[in-house]
């Protein structure tokens, strides 16, 4: 027999040992590769599952604030969890998706959705006629009292319009409501009932930065005195609440937070997005810009004998509101003040709900719903008149997401983080 020789045999042994390399690389790369064809797959089923989540949410109105597990077709590998709860005035939906070790969740901001048929304006019918005078103008759909709609004078300024309404005018009745799940949250904001296991307080004089994800736990900034925001930046899932009052210096850079005192101002030149929460006073100095999605909330019954400490929302010169205008509250018949101020050089793009006197000088692009118009001029006193307002639904983005009517269709305002 014919012996090889030894530089022979190692080739051999190198050529063996290349092929099994190959073949042990081949089945790894296949193996690699089934593996991540079956994550990849496992993610997209996860993002349309948490979409499917947060469409459920939009649409059906009987989910309540408890978390909802939804049935799967026994897929047990499979998870979704639905929650609706509430961010200051606008829903807050959460849907969150497992399939195997693969999470994947989604929170948004949601209101009404906004169309060309939605309503411009919706005075309440007192039984007073709404009174046009100067250049007011009202574009879009119109819901007016039984009297109707009639020109006036003002300071020797009358009604300067072609025509009262340039779109359909219907009758209104009461007020359309709001969800009054979201009625019943803005009001726990005048307790101080907080659950600490789901809460955490945090002192923001610790550090001039501050951020917390919507999905960690509710941090909480609390003081029995005033709070003054000065160089500073919040943002996310924290409500600043004082006893007495919270002032906002420009300086300071406030996202998606929630604001809550009796007495909320914000000072001249800020810019930011947050919602502000007062029951007494909330005013909006001048060349402020809160941008959308943005909420100012005034929680106050009216009672007569306050006069000498009028409770309301006012909007200076120059600033613009996007986002919503809330005032709840009773009013009461002999009510002559105004609890919504919008100054003349004001704008606000949204929505503006007042259950009481709403005092508009400025431009809405958007919609109003009110009790009642008010305007004081000259020591008088003027009832269900609008003085040189520019009221226009058609000037709002289709995109822009509106109140929480109640059973009114829902979109997303923003996502969260």
């Amino acid at each position: 027999m014919k012996k090889l020789k030894a530089g022979s045999l190692q080739l051999v042994t190198f050529v063996v040992v290349v092929i099994a390399l190959l073949l042990a690389s081949f089945v790894l790369l296949t193996y690699i590769h089934k593996q991540f064809s079956i994550k990849t797959n496992h993610t997209i089923e996860a993002v349309a599952l948490v979409n499917n989540g947060i469409d459920e949410l939009l649409k059906n109105e009987s989910f309540e604030k408890d978390t909802i597990l939804l049935n799967l077709n026994d897929e047990d590998y499979k998870s979704l969890k639905i929650y609706k709860s509430f961010w200051g005035a606008f829903e807050k939906v959460h849907s969150k998706a497992k399939i195997k070790n693969k999470t994947l969740s989604k929170i948004a901001l949601v209101g009404g959705k906004v169309n060309k048929a939605s309503t411009t304006l919706f005075l309440q019918d007192n039984n007073k006629p709404l009174v046009l005078v100067g250049q007011t103008t009202i574009k879009g759909n119109a819901f007016l009292p039984k009297r109707g709609i009639k020109s006036g004078n003002i300071s020797g300024q009358s009604y300067f319009g072609e025509k009262y309404v340039f779109g359909n005018i219907s009758l209104s009745k009461d007020l359309p409501k709001l969800d009054r799940n979201l009625i019943d949250y803005l009001e726990n904001f005048k307790t101080n009932n907080y659950d600490s296991h789901k809460i955490d307080f945090i002192d923001i004089s610790s550090s001039k930065i501050h951020q917390n994800s919507f999905e960690n736990p509710l941090q909480l900034v609390y003081s029995a005195s005033d709070i003054f925001l000065s160089e500073i930046s919040i943002t996310g899932n924290i409500i600043i609440k004082s006893q007495t009052n919270i002032t906002v210096d420009s300086s300071a850079k406030l996202q998606d937070v929630i604001l809550t005192a009796p007495k909320i101002e914000i000072k001249p030149n800020l810019t930011g997005r947050f919602q502000a929460i007062a029951t007494e006073l909330l005013n909006v100095d001048k060349n402020v810009s809160l941008q959308y999605p943005s909420a100012l909330v005034l929680l106050h019954d009216y009672c007569n004998e306050e006069q000498s400490s009028i409770s309301a929302i006012s909007i200076e010169d120059q600033s613009k509101v996007s986002g919503q205008i809330l005032v709840l509250g009773k009013t009461q018949p002999n009510n002559y003040d105004a609890q919504i101020k919008i100054s003349a050089n004001a704008i606000v793009e949204g929505a503006i709900y007042c259950e009481q006197n709403l005092e508009l000088r400025g431009t809405v692009y958007g919609s109003v719903y009110t009790d009642n118009f008010i305007i004081k001029e000259d020591g008088s006193v003027y009832q269900n008149h609008l003085y040189n307002a520019f009221i226009d639904s058609s000037k709002l983005d289709s995109e822009f997401i509106g109140l929480n009517l109640y059973k009114e269709k829902k979109g997303i305002a923003k996502w969260l983080y």
